[in-house]
């Protein structure tokens, strides 16, 4: 059985070190989770910016390895993801009709489902069952929410559901309690402290 050439044993362990800090992904690389219909569509320039990079890595990789090896390929491999979060940030900008689109029927899907009753007996809409209906995936409906609002999927509910609350406390005889649990909430109190700090952070935002 032939011995693996010290060489090759080490770029497999730089490797298989860079998986293992990609499985623990930042925040920010939430396009990991979209769907393939949410596929990033990449510009002549992006895609040569891409192959660039792909091409420094395989450089590397079959340069003979010295101290630097390990950092220059890992600086590499992050580039990509970075590189994919501009390129998405210049998408949603770019797309400008069909997200509109998107955010109009999230809207009405919002309206829809307050209207019918179903928080009474379903609980509130979660930003999982929207972005499904939507037929998109959730991290894809809060990352475009917030190119195009400022705020994410949960928040835009959040808001949803204390504006149908502030309407129903002025147009109906029912109590506070009432209404919370019409709106999906357990318990009222639960009810009480989702407006308090949606308030806040509200004021804190707009400073009003």
């Amino acid at each position: 059985m032939s011995k693996q050439n010290p060489e090759t044993s080490l770029k497999k362990f730089i490797l298989s070190r860079i998986t293992r800090n990609f499985k623990q992904l930042p925040k920010e690389y939430t396009y990991f989770s979209y769907n393939a219909n949410e596929a990033l569509h990449l510009s002549e320039h992006e895609r040569t910016t891409i192959t660039e990079c792909m091409e420094k890595i395989l450089t590397e990789l079959q340069h003979p390895v010295d101290k630097h090896s390990k950092s220059l390929i890992v600086d590499n491999v992050k580039l990509l993801p970075d590189y994919c979060i501009r390129f998405y940030d210049r998408q949603f900008i770019t797309r400008e009709n069909p997200n509109s689109d998107i955010l109009a029927r999230f809207e009405t899907l919002l309206d829809d489902y307050f209207r019918s009753g179903k928080p009474a007996t379903e609980g509130l809409p979660t930003v999982q069952d929207c972005a499904e209906k939507l037929c998109l995936s959730s991290n894809y409906l809060s990352d475009l929410l917030k190119k195009e609002t400022g705020e994410s999927a949960l928040k835009h509910i959040q808001q949803k559901t204390l504006d149908v609350a502030k309407e129903r406390i002025f147009d109906t005889k029912e109590s506070v309690s009432e209404i919370a649990y019409g709106l999906g909430f357990q318990y009222p109190q639960h009810f009480s402290r989702c407006s308090r700090k949606r308030q806040v952070t509200r004021r804190m935002n707009t400073g009003v």
